[in-house]
């Protein structure tokens, strides 16, 4: 697997926190406008407008779907079931399957140019190599490889032991890609699993015939602060991935958004609602 120097040749990188809960454009801050800001951060730095990209969110209580949950059978009852549970439902635009999101859990977003000459595995081994470096003083065992019986379940499953606290998903826009992963830092492991367990069995995944819905096991994952027996936080991961990222690029600028990219942030926004019109009537 390639480290990051291997894959990434640029100097300066552009660094926001969104992990609070911020006013962005007036719009409401949730997984939906997060989405949509990836997006249009894709799209600058594909026409050459902005540096690479690193990007912190958090959204408390929330589950993201993949496009393909959104056919399953019985997606509504699914739906019903997590907002009873109090949790928010989006659907995402971005490859993978439903992930649980809340407060102990950190997403980064790694936005990248050039990527007709970067292969999609590159983009993924950036991202590992970056977590492996940002917790190589605690850990030399993160590996990755799919781990069976997770939810979302991929090739860069990250995990240590065999149990998974990561996921990531990528998404391409012109010559530009979104690598987002989820970490899961702190908190219940095990029952955010159970849940998206429990939406798959009332949105009745038995039924699906055209796509292998992953039948969960909660007990094959688990956060970073059970995995390493050390009481990490999401605000320790934040310090953390700022500081891995001030040791691999020679210059962060912290900068707000231009006025283009409000422009395609809104198209983004508003397709992402479009998107959402047949969930969002459920909540």
């Amino acid at each position: 697997m390639k480290n990051w120097k291997e894959i990434i040749q640029h100097g300066t990188f552009r660094y926001f926190d969104h992990s609070g809960n911020i006013d962005f454009h007036n719009k409401p801050y949730t997984a939906l406008t997060s989405f949509a800001i990836d997006d249009a951060l894709a799209h600058s730095v594909s026409d050459q407008l902005s540096p690479p990209v690193m990007r912190l969110w958090v959204h408390p209580n929330t589950v993201v779907l993949g496009i393909p949950d959104a056919r399953l059978p019985q997606i509504e009852e699914g739906v019903k079931q997590l907002t009873a549970e109090g949790f928010r439902v989006i659907i995402r635009n971005s490859g993978g399957l439903a992930v649980a999101l809340d407060e102990g859990v950190l997403n980064i977003s790694l936005v990248l140019p050039g990527v007709k000459h970067i292969s999609i595995h590159d983009c993924y081994e950036a991202m590992v190599s970056f977590v492996q470096h940002m917790l190589r003083d605690l850990t030399d065992k993160i590996q990755a490889y799919e781990i069976v019986g997770s939810y979302c379940p991929g090739d860069y499953d990250l995990s240590i032991d065999g149990k998974k606290f990561a996921g990531i998903s990528q998404r391409r826009i012109k010559d530009g890609a979104s690598i987002q992963i989820y970490l899961d830092v702190e908190g219940d492991s095990f029952e955010r699993a159970a849940l998206i367990k429990r939406f798959y069995d009332k949105s009745n995944i038995s039924q699906a015939s055209r796509f292998a819905y992953p039948e969960i096991k909660p007990e094959v994952m688990a956060s970073l602060s059970t995995l390493l027996n050390q009481p990490l936080t999401v605000e320790d991961m934040k310090k953390r991935a700022l500081g891995t990222l001030k040791e691999l690029c020679d210059t962060i600028v912290e900068s707000n958004f231009t006025n283009a990219e409000y422009v395609t942030f809104q198209k983004r926004y508003d397709q992402m609602i479009k998107r959402n019109e047949k969930i969002a009537c459920l909540q």
